[in-house]
Parts: structure tokens; sequence; C-alpha cells
């Protein structure tokens, strides 16, 4: 019963993540892309590349994993700060993949799904380490 608000915080992290195979981080045109039409430009998702494939499934994952750790609170830890960890990796690979392209693109408003996913896992650490500490305490009054 206590594991409640982390689970909450790690969903919606891992709900964020997963969006990002289909919604745009960078939109612009890349050299050799043929516009089908007027107007059209080639975007940056999760599925540009091998590593943001995996690193993207990985960080998804492991925010979904990290809810069935529910009564191993220091391992939850951990994976939350592997977690945030993974998504500094994952936000280099983007910024990285937007170098391909040629100037005048723009980050997309879905580029910040990606500053979400941090904070979730930071809120569900914080509210992991809140949890161990009231299970510290309530087995020193014990």
């Amino acid at each position: 019963m206590i594991q409640r608000i982390q689970s909450v915080w790690l969903l919606v992290a891992a709900i964020c993540v997963f969006l990002t195979f289909k919604l745009p981080f960078y939109s612009g045109t890349r050299p050799g892309f043929v516009p089908k039409f007027v107007g059209d430009t080639d975007k940056l998702t999760g599925t540009d590349n091998l590593f943001l494939i995996l690193t993207t499934f990985t960080v998804g994952a492991l925010a979904v994993v990290i809810i069935f750790l529910f009564k191993q609170r220091t391992l939850q830890l951990r994976l939350c700060v592997l977690g945030i960890l993974l998504e500094a990796v994952l936000i280099f690979l983007y910024y990285s993949g937007t170098k391909k392209f040629l100037p005048g693109g723009t980050y997309a408003l879905w580029a910040i799904l990606h500053s979400v996913v941090v904070i979730c896992f930071f809120m569900a650490a914080r509210a992991i380490n809140k949890d161990e500490k009231l299970i510290k305490e309530s087995d020193r009054l014990r």
C-alpha cells in the first residue's frame, strides 16, 4: 500500500517514452530527403536509428519494471537513477541526430516529453526515498 504515487510517476514516464516512437523530436530537411508534397519535412523520432530504438525501449521498459519492484525500494531507487542517466544519454542521441539535418529545422513541441520523463523519474525516486524513510522510522519505533 505504500507504493502508490511512484507507480503513477513511473507509468507517466513510460507512456511519455513510448510516445516518442511516433511523435517527432525535431523537424527539418536532411540531405537527400525528397518531400512527397510541398511543405513536407523529415522528422527525427525514436525509430530513426538503432541506438535510438534500443535506448528508448530500454528507458520505457525500465520504467515499467521499476513499478513491479515495490518490495525492493533500494533497488527501485537505484534503477530510477539509472533511468535518469539513460534518459540523458537518449537526449544526447537525439541532439546528435539533429546535426544530420540541414540548417533551418526546428525542435518539435514533443521534445518536451524527454524533460517530462526526467522529472517523472526524479519525482518517483523522491517518493521511493520518502517511503524508505517512513519504513525505517516505523521499524525504529517498534
